[in-house]
């Protein structure tokens, strides 16, 4: 098996980034039309920017509303819109499911894709994959392509404005990539582009998680204070650039493969991608047979930063033996990246391991409400 190292081509980062975005794409050789998939909150923030950079550059711009959910119907909706616009570059400008679909648009088009996160609260947008929904929410299926984007761009000015929660949540998906990624090399299983995982890809994933614990709660005070501060471009690279190198070079296991199962239960779908991924890493913790040390460290960072560290926290108060199976099975499903532990995963270790996750995080929780 070879080892494979992926990566978007060029990433830039830092304060009014935007005010480069067309400088910065010319500079790839990019050209217009451009055809921008944005968010709501990113159009609003970012029109007079893109109005700016793109007429410096000399490129020409159409924006397309993202209806909300990364969707089949949606993707089929935006590439449309690009089509007729006759797009020569696809740019997503918002949150994870808005560059999901951006980049599910450029590669059915084979378009170069641009990808412009206004939160840093997923590891999606260094990725050569979409985490696609059905129309309700339900995870439906991964997208994957044959190349990382050609280009991504952070302005952390932008990401200061945006609400904790969200990076919060980015923090709750770059939390996974370091156990997921050395789940894989351990049990040498293919990372998520079909290879072995180079020494980079761990380091990285490594870097990532230390990362967090140096940083999250200093970062987490600068967007609480919407101020661009080092801890902030350290945490925001951890989310975005190591999380995202770490987990696609590195790999995936039993975490994602818990936050799939867990969007079965409609309860779940106002949590964030990053919120659920938090409780299936603890999942996958236990599942393992990690030291209780290990599961007390990421439980303590969780409660720090806000990530759940229980069921009900993702929504679940009560969890009939029926609904833990079909969270379970949907785990398990055939393909899942649960199978890329070094022992057989059934619906049956996933349930019960789920199950003590939770019984874990609520007696951690009552220990720190009686100040143990």
């Amino acid at each position: 098996m070879l080892s494979i190292f992926c990566a978007p081509a060029r990433y830039v980062q830092g304060r009014n980034a935007t005010e480069e975005l067309g400088f910065e794409m010319t500079k790839l050789g990019l050209e217009g039309p451009v055809f921008i998939v944005a968010g709501r909150s990113a159009r609003k923030l970012l029109d007079d920017t893109w109005q700016r950079t793109f007429m410096v550059a000399g490129l020409n711009y159409v924006v397309h509303d993202f209806g909300g959910e990364c969707s089949r119907e949606e993707i089929d909706l935006a590439k449309k819109a690009a089509r007729e616009a006759g797009a020569q570059v696809i740019v997503g400008a918002g949150g994870g499911k808005v560059l999901d679909t951006s980049r599910a648009v450029a590669s059915e088009l084979n378009k170069p894709a641009v990808n412009c996160p206004t939160v840093a609260s997923s590891d999606a947008p260094c990725s050569a994959l979409s985490v696609v929904y059905k129309k309700d929410g339900e995870f439906d299926s991964y997208f994957f392509y044959k190349r990382n984007p050609d280009l991504v761009l952070v302005d952390t000015a932008v990401i200061a404005q945006a609400p904790p929660r969200l990076l919060v949540a980015g923090m709750g998906d770059a939390l996974a990539t370091w156990f997921e990624a050395k789940t894989v090399m351990d049990a040498k299983n293919r990372n998520q582009v079909g290879g072995a995982t180079t020494i980079s890809a761990g380091a990285l994933a490594r870097l990532c998680y230390e990362t967090l614990l140096a940083d999250g709660v200093t970062a987490l005070e600068s967007v609480r204070a919407k101020v661009v501060t080092p801890a902030l471009e350290r945490l925001v690279e951890a989310n975005t650039l190591l999380s995202g190198l770490g987990f696609e070079s590195g790999g995936l296991a039993i975490a994602h493969s818990v936050h799939n199962g867990l969007t079965t239960n409609p309860h779940t779908h106002k949590y964030l991608h990053g919120e659920k991924v938090a409780f299936g890493l603890l999942t996958q913790l236990v599942a393992e047979g990690k030291s209780q040390t290990l599961i007390d460290e990421v439980m303590h960072f969780c409660c720090d930063v806000g990530l759940p560290v229980t069921l009900a926290q993702v929504g679940i108060d009560k969890l009939a033996p029926a609904h833990l199976m079909q969270i379970a099975e949907r785990a398990c499903a055939e393909g899942e990246t649960a199978h890329n532990e070094p022992f057989t995963v059934t619906p049956a270790l996933v349930a019960d391991a789920i199950v003590a996750a939770d019984k874990l995080g609520q007696s951690f929780l009552e220990h720190k409400r009686r100040g143990n």
